[in-house]
């Protein structure tokens, strides 16, 4: 039988940073071919612990336009933009319903399936949001506030229109807190199961 490990405060950073390491993919490191909706399925049950995507799930996300449709008239019509969209959502479903799913997504990328609206791609969504999530970790011991100079730096790299930065501002303040919420909710999650006295 293991040894627990002695408990201390500075053991809380340990975990979260081993935490933070099996986090998000990078978009770079996301399937690169087309996937049948059941390879999709698999892909996040397995990253996703505690998720169960079925089919249906799935396709409800696209009837609502929550997430975009797969390419008409492809049976493997599943992208990696879908990936980078089931991925962000699988953070948010704990924390928001369904259609405030959709109104945040709304405020970066319009009509969600319609590219040419969007104020900034998914890719850039995806890759500020894994970065928000790694930090995430370290800030949630500290119990650290939404750095202002962190966020200034992505809005900067956006290079966005007059009246849209406030759209912007809101879908990263958003995905800052689900970030910490997940974060949260994983070291607590963690150190429960550790310290299970049973």
């Amino acid at each position: 039988m293991e040894k627990k490990k002695d408990f201390k405060i500075d053991y809380i950073k340990e975990v979260a940073e081993e935490v933070s390491q099996s986090n998000l993919v990078t978009y770079e490191d996301l399937p690169r071919y087309d996937l049948f909706l059941s390879q999709v399925i698999d892909y996040l049950n397995d990253k996703f612990e505690g998720e169960n995507y079925t089919n249906n799930i799935v396709q409800n996300y696209i009837k609502s336009e929550i997430i975009t449709k797969p390419e008409d008239g492809k049976k493997r019509g599943y992208t990696k933009l879908h990936l980078a969209q089931l991925s962000l959502l699988s953070y948010m479903r704990p924390i928001l319903t369904a259609e405030e799913i959709k109104k945040v997504f709304r405020l970066a990328f319009n009509e969600i399936n319609d590219r040419s609206d969007d104020i900034i791609s998914w890719e850039q969504a995806y890759e500020v949001f894994s970065e928000i999530l790694v930090d995430s970790y370290d800030e949630s011991v500290y119990l650290n506030s939404i750095s202002e100079e962190k966020l200034s730096q992505f809005m900067d790299q956006f290079h966005l229109k007059k009246g849209e930065e406030e759209r912007i501002l809101v879908f990263l303040v958003v995905m800052t807190l689900i970030a910490q919420a997940s974060a949260i909710k994983k070291l607590a999650k963690r150190l429960v199961d550790e310290y299970d006295t049973n």
